[in-house]
């Protein structure tokens, strides 16, 4: 059964555009995982803060994995993460995110394909 997790971020108006553009750069990272389904960063329209970045996993091992493994990586300075799009690794740079928290879900009913 897939496992969906749903990182909310909270990001000031002024750091939008830094988590759009580092979330850019790390193209390739999390999509070549084993296990990885499908990852969107949702912006959000009106009246909040919050953005959405969305991915579906093929189980919570797979997850679970990946947080072990290429995100630790990406949180220590490696590049590529979700981390590095929030700002988390390394002193340089000024996380675009203020806060952080992350939902999970399973995936109990779907209809058609995610669209691109």
């Amino acid at each position: 059964m897939s496992v969906v997790k749903i990182n909310v971020l909270t990001v000031p108006e002024d750091q939008r555009e830094t988590l759009e553009k580092r979330f850019a750069a790390r193209a390739g990272a999390v999509e070549n995982s084993d296990g990885f389904e499908w990852f969107e960063l949702l912006r959000p329209v009106e009246g909040t803060d919050t953005y959405l970045v969305y991915t579906r996993w093929r189980s919570e091992e797979d997850f679970q994995n990946w947080m072990n493994g290429p995100m630790q990586q990406a949180h220590r300075g490696g590049g590529g993460g979700a981390g590095d799009a929030a700002g988390g690794e390394g002193q340089a740079r000024r996380p675009a995110a203020s806060d952080s928290t992350l939902w999970s879900f399973e995936v109990v009913q779907q209809a058609g394909a995610p669209r691109q």
